[in-house]
């Protein structure tokens, strides 16, 4: 099993590593099972970020703007909207 981002190889399962896993997932479901766990982790991942983010900005747009999106997307576009939003590279927002 490849997996890819952006069709570029990330990682491969070898024949024994799959059986290994395989051992405690029925082989039929093995891709579906796999794809779900991949899902899993960077939604997850998404989620803690988003958290962190809220809690970071919260205060700060509290004295800036009259309401504050309840959509996660567009919360996300107005703290990079800001001029003082800097992400861990240093860029600035939109």
């Amino acid at each position: 099993m490849k997996i890819s981002v952006n069709d570029k190889p990330l990682f491969e399962l070898d024949d024994i590593q799959k059986r290994v896993i395989q051992n405690d997932i029925h082989a039929d479901e093995f891709e579906a099972d796999m794809k779900r766990r991949l899902k899993w982790v960077l939604i997850h991942k998404y989620e803690q970020c988003f958290k962190r983010l809220k809690e970071e900005w919260d205060p700060k747009l509290g004295g800036r703007v009259e309401s504050v999106p309840t959509d996660r997307h567009a919360y996300a576009q107005l703290v990079f909207s800001q001029p003082d939003y800097k992400d861990r590279k240093g860029h600035q927002g939109d």
